[in-house]
């Protein structure tokens, strides 16, 4: 008897969950392996971002995007082994239970702070890995939660930040999220195979400006309110 297909949760399909979600597609196709991916954002395609968000188009202008993203991966990656799951709707205490139900994987591309703070706590809280992503200006970065095992948000952050420049305030340069998408999908991957990820226990971070990428080994905390108790 085989086996269900692993569910993963994407939250935020937008400059990283674009890259992500195709990079992941992609992998599925070429290893056989079959996924089922809840896509999960409240917002529709709008011109101003296609710059980044390179899975739509003009054609899917005000659609939302968890459905114009379904048919754009359905469309190039028609022989990937994939569930994808649409599902409009924002990330937050109200929806969490109904959109992690079952998820052996949790990844989070938003660009909103308190988004990711109660997504990495909510990770923690269920014990589930967490692939964080993020980037605005020139900056990006990149960081596996697996509870219990490895550090947390909150253990190199306490709290959220009071004042964040988002995005949407600076702006970001579109090649530097590609490259953030496609690292989540590489530490997803290597969490559904069972391999130490290189995100897992560490901070990656990438400079546009100079080029830089850099590895900065965390410790797990053991006062961090989030994760201390996993």
């Amino acid at each position: 008897m085989s086996r269900p297909a692993p569910i993963l949760t994407l939250v935020g399909l937008g400059g990283l969950g674009c890259p992500a979600l195709l990079s992941i597609a992609e992998a599925s196709a070429r290893l056989r392996l079959p996924l089922t991916i809840r896509l999960v954002d409240p917002d529709v395609v709008e011109a101003s971002n296609l710059a980044r968000q390179f899975l739509f188009s003009d054609r899917y202008l005000g659609a939302p995007k968890v459905l114009a993203a379904r048919a754009a991966i359905t469309r190039l990656v028609p022989s990937a082994p994939l569930t994808l799951e649409p599902q409009e709707a924002r990330f937050d205490a109200s929806t969490a239970d109904a959109l992690l139900a079952g998820a052996a994987l949790f990844l989070d591309g938003t660009d909103d702070v308190a988004t990711r703070f109660f997504a990495n706590d909510t990770a923690c809280a269920r014990r589930l890995p967490l692939v964080h992503g993020a980037a605005v200006e020139w900056t990006g970065q990149v960081l596996t939660i697996v509870p219990g095992q490895s550090a947390c948000l909150r253990c190199l952050f306490e709290a959220p930040p009071k004042r964040v420049v988002t995005c949407a305030e600076a702006g970001v340069v579109s090649p530097l999220t590609g490259l953030v998408g496609a690292a989540m999908a590489s530490e997803a991957l290597a969490l559904l195979q069972g391999t130490r990820s290189e995100a897992q226990g560490s901070l990656l971070r990438w400079e546009g400006l100079d080029g830089k990428s850099r590895k900065l080994p965390l410790r797990r905390d053991p006062g961090c309110p989030a994760c201390a108790r996993c």
